[in-house]
């Protein structure tokens, strides 16, 4: 989990040099969220104006909007982690280099991933994470199981995307994957770290950032401590 990359990755995104991306990023996240509230509450309108028993009991039709309200929200609430998916995509590179630049300044940088394969690799996590998120979705009338669906999903699919984004300007997506795999544990609780500030209102707008300056911290970790396990491995053999 690495509470001190915690701490880096908070003070570094809240911190001057970042508050650019942080703007841009905030802008897109929350014009993304706007359009979706649009399509939802556009789309709740017509199917209401389809049903004339709405229009003959204003009481029905007030409670209807009241729960489309509720529900519109609560669907908002749970669209946050795809819709930060897709603007971690384009962010990730300008985010991580001032990550590396700040606090690895010795390590060679990382290579930044093509505009079309970051789009690429951006969509691809928005729609995982909106499945995954769907399921939770269903899951929340489920007493017991909705808040550990919602956090278990989003620490597995978080974790895996943000670490597979951080470490794949180092190496391969093959071997990113790979890695991830190897510390998976790691991994997971790193994600875990992800869906917790995702839950938290407002804050979560700054999920893209914190989870692309986080998993820059976890993986330049895991690289150093695999590195070490390598090294002892080789002076064992010797």
């Amino acid at each position: 989990m690495y509470p001190d990359a915690i701490l880096k990755a908070w003070r570094q995104i809240v911190s001057p040099p970042f508050r650019r991306i942080l703007w841009r990023s905030l802008a897109l996240t929350l014009a993304l969220i706007v359009l979706v509230w649009l399509a939802l509450t556009r789309g709740v309108a017509m199917l209401m104006d389809r049903y004339a028993l709405l229009v003959d009991y204003p009481l029905i039709d007030s409670f209807a909007l009241i729960f489309a309200g509720i529900g519109i929200f609560i669907a908002l609430a749970f669209l946050v982690p795809p819709i930060s998916a897709l603007v971690a995509g384009y962010f990730l590179d300008d985010a991580a280099e001032m990550v590396e630049g700040a606090h690895y300044p010795a390590d060679p940088p990382g290579r930044p991933l093509s505009f079309g394969r970051s789009i690429l690799y951006g969509l691809r996590f928005a729609g995982l994470s909106l499945m995954v998120n769907a399921i939770a979705l269903v899951l929340l009338f489920v007493p017991g199981v909705n808040l550990i669906a919602f956090f278990g999903a989003n620490a597995y699919l978080l974790g895996r995307e943000y670490f597979e984004l951080a470490a794949g300007r180092f190496q391969p997506m093959p071997e990113a994957a790979a890695m991830r795999h190897r510390n998976r544990g790691t991994v997971l609780l790193a994600g875990l770290v992800i869906a917790g500030f995702v839950a938290i209102p407002v804050i979560n707008l700054m999920t893209p950032l914190f989870g692309v300056a986080y998993m820059v911290h976890v993986h330049k970790k895991l690289a150093a401590r695999e590195a070490r396990a390598m090294a002892t491995a080789t002076v064992r053999g010797g």
